[in-house]
């Protein structure tokens, strides 16, 4: 089974709450100082307190600059912290450190996409963007420190809930600007993700979701629904903010996820084609289960003009959705893929072989709860019809009864 961790953002997140949520659910903050001193830069100091956050008790983390630090010089119209580093610079400093090749190449990957963002809002090349706030060690420290975090608590997998983003406007290098700010709604388009508000009674103003945590949760999220968890630790990460009647925190999730009958959480891809050779579905249902797709199917419905069609059905893990869509866009004629999140009930499955009274043979035995099952499988009874002349029904019902005798009592 995966261990999973999914991070419910409902007051949004920021690089600094979600790394408090980490170390709260128990991450040794030794273990996380020790692998961040790997990084080629000096200047700050790591600190962690208990606060309140409307009640809710969370782990703060924070990034203590060194003022009188050459490398923290201020410049006009910066705070501290508020360094012009280029994209260039901050990937040799990741590179530069002592830290595994995992966290080095994932938190490059993050940057990179944050530069991307950058130039399309800025409208220069790539080579020439020079990040403020997301070029802050702080930052930096923010992101490499959350890969780090997943990676020494061997988490498998990340999910997390729709990200609530705010309202009003935020101060930035950059002047007044609306909530979500710029960088953060690009990120959030490119990767798809959910948005939601807090409930209108509550909705606190500002900021909620910062660039660095929008990136930070769409890159490192497969899906933005809660996964099927037997969940074995929680962990709250707080924000600078405070609210009356809201807690400004990042809860996270911590556990195992598992394909059981509680439900595994899938994805359930729908399209209506009508314009398309018929050929192509066999190759597509082909395409489609080698990339992990549980079961694909096809129905015939009507559409307008009163044309038959066929409505695809993929049905798929979480995780794998924007690879199922992307081959469903690349090998059909459709222009759009429907999705929504469900829960598909699993039963344990297995396939037993053994020496029957007419041969060897091979029978699915299925159990849910106290209920047990077994099929024969088709090809061995079909074989052994035609090598003994005897009706393939006969054969089947005889395989059946000898697989049960097989199996003992509980087992």
């Amino acid at each position: 089974m995966a261990k999973v961790a999914y991070f419910d953002c409902f007051s949004g997140a920021s690089g600094d709450m979600i790394i408090g949520s980490l170390l709260d659910a128990g991450l040794d903050f030794d273990i996380l100082k020790r692998g961040l001193a790997g990084l080629d830069f000096r200047g700050y100091q790591l600190t962690i307190e208990k606060v309140v956050r409307s009640s809710v008790t969370a782990t703060k983390f924070n990034v203590l600059l060194d003022p009188e630090d050459e490398h923290h010089r201020h410049e006009p119209g910066h705070s501290h912290g508020e360094l012009h580093r280029g994209l260039t610079e901050i990937i040799d400093i990741i590179n530069r450190g002592s830290i595994s090749e995992h966290v080095k190449a994932k938190s490059s990957e993050i940057f990179r996409k944050l530069g991307v963002v950058e130039a399309g809002i800025h409208g220069v090349p790539l080579e020439e963007v020079h990040f403020h706030e997301l070029g802050a060690v702080d930052t930096i420290i923010d992101i490499v420190g959350t890969v780090m975090a997943l990676e020494a608590l061997e988490i498998d997998r990340v999910y997390s809930s729709p990200l609530a983003v705010g309202s009003g406007t935020v101060r930035t290098a950059h002047g007044v600007l609306p909530v979500p700010a710029p960088a953060t709604l690009q990120i959030l388009a490119d990767a798809g993700a959910p948005i939601v508000d807090a409930p209108p009674s509550e909705k606190p103003p500002g900021e909620l979701l910062t660039p660095t945590g929008a990136v930070l949760i769409t890159s490192l999220a497969s899906g933005f629904a809660r996964p099927a968890l037997k969940v074995d630790k929680v962990g709250y990460g707080a924000g600078n903010k405070q609210f009356p009647t809201w807690p400004n925190v990042v809860r996270v999730w911590i556990g195992e996820e598992s394909e059981t009958r509680e439900g595994a959480q899938m994805v359930l891809l729908e399209t209506n084609i009508d314009d398309m050779n018929p050929q192509i579905y066999g190759y597509l249902m082909e395409r489609l289960l080698a990339a992990k797709a549980a079961d694909v199917w096809f129905t015939p419905i009507q559409m307008k003009k009163n044309r038959p069609a066929i409505m695809l059905s993929v049905l798929g893990p979480a995780n794998e959705q924007e690879r199922l869509t992307e081959i469903i866009m690349r090998e059909t004629s459709t222009l759009g893929v429907r999705a929504r999140s469900v829960a598909r009930h699993t039963a344990q499955r297995e396939v037993i072989e053994f020496m029957s009274s007419l041969g060897l043979a091979h029978a699915k035995v299925k159990r849910f709860g106290g209920f047990l099952s077994v099929s024969p499988e088709y090809e061995d009874c079909r074989r052994i019809a035609l090598e003994r002349n005897l009706p393939l029904q006969d054969v089947s019902r005889i395989i059946e009864s000898e697989a049960r005798g097989t199996l003992t009592p509980g087992s």
